[in-house]
């Protein structure tokens, strides 16, 4: 039996909103670990790139994949609220979650008013059979582990010289050796390619330190052995291709369609006629920034906390 991760982030480009970056853990017998390490095909359907699976407002899929896959992996934690659910997946607590939130506009990311779930019954039991048939074919999911990226942390990364994508990078280091821990052994783990790196090298942040050899570098595939932690590669379009990166897409694809949906309802709140804006490089949201900019301004609402910044 091996261990196999698959890690991806959902927002690393937007203007508005965090960056989430999720790892799902798998025991894997050697069919299963074929099976995971491919694309999900039509056994799969509802599995795969959340891009290409999920519209923006339409949450229902990723929801029921965290739903489903928490029930399995975590049948302890509290599960009721939407919020429940968000941190009983997240690797951080809410202390630390909330650690650098301006007092005055905490509710801009951690209100709740108004949420709950959305997946109809049918499909929630749809992705549970989903993952009863992986286990049948040798994929035992273990784990699903979130991390968030608040605006803040980005542009404070921002002011210490790191772009975004190395913060990305970094969060799958992170993931990576929280999975290696929970797994007590060596693992593989497969990570969608962060900024279009060939060499991975010079950006490792937790990983710098360690040991390694490089197994191959390249546009379509980046791979380096860690030993003690195993091995970790950079692919070209895993979430497409790798049915556990499919699986850690959709889950943070509602994850941060749901933070990002707080940050609306915010300021909602101060403008009923703001759009829901989606938080990406598109007009609704440019509208939604320039919209609020006034009442943002007399409630004195850090526009750290507020627009991503990007390092020039």
């Amino acid at each position: 039996m091996r261990t196999l991760v698959g890690i991806d982030e959902n927002g690393l480009g937007p203007r508005l909103g965090p960056l989430i970056v999720t790892a799902v853990s798998a025991r894997c017998d050697e069919r299963g670990a074929k099976v995971a390490s491919s694309r999900p095909g039509r056994a799969f359907s509802r599995l795969g790139d959340s891009k290409d699976l999920v519209a923006h407002g339409d949450t229902s899929l990723g929801e029921a994949w965290a739903c489903a896959l928490a029930a399995r992996t975590r049948p302890d934690a509290p599960r009721a609220t939407p919020d429940d659910l968000v941190h009983a997946l997240s690797i951080d607590g809410r202390d630390a979650l909330r650690a650098r939130c301006p007092k005055d506009h905490e509710a801009q990311c951690w209100a709740t008013d108004d949420e709950r779930f959305v997946a109809e019954p049918k499909l929630l039991g749809q992705v549970t059979r989903d993952i009863d048939r992986l286990a049948a074919r040798g994929v035992m999911v273990t784990r699903v582990d979130v991390l968030t990226i608040c605006t803040e942390r980005i542009n404070a990364a921002v002011d210490r010289g790191q772009s975004r994508f190395v913060v990305d990078l970094h969060a799958m280091e992170r993931l990576a050796l929280v999975a290696r821990d929970a797994a007590g052994g060596e693992i593989d783990v497969t990570c969608g390619k962060v900024g279009g790196y060939d060499r991975y090298e010079d950006a490792f942040g937790p990983l710098a330190g360690r040991l390694r050899v490089t197994i191959a570098e390249g546009r379509a595939r980046s791979t380096y052995r860690f030993p003690g932690l195993g091995t970790i590669a950079f692919v070209r379009d895993a979430d497409a291709g790798n049915l556990l990166v499919g699986m850690a897409s959709l889950v943070g694809k509602w994850v941060r369609d749901l933070l990002m949906d707080r940050v609306v309802r915010y300021h909602q709140r101060y403008d009923a006629d703001l759009p829901r804006a989606s938080g990406y490089h598109d007009p609704v949201t440019s509208h939604f920034v320039s919209a609020t900019a006034l009442t943002r301004t007399r409630r004195k609402l850090p526009n750290a906390c507020f627009e991503r910044r990007r390092l020039d």
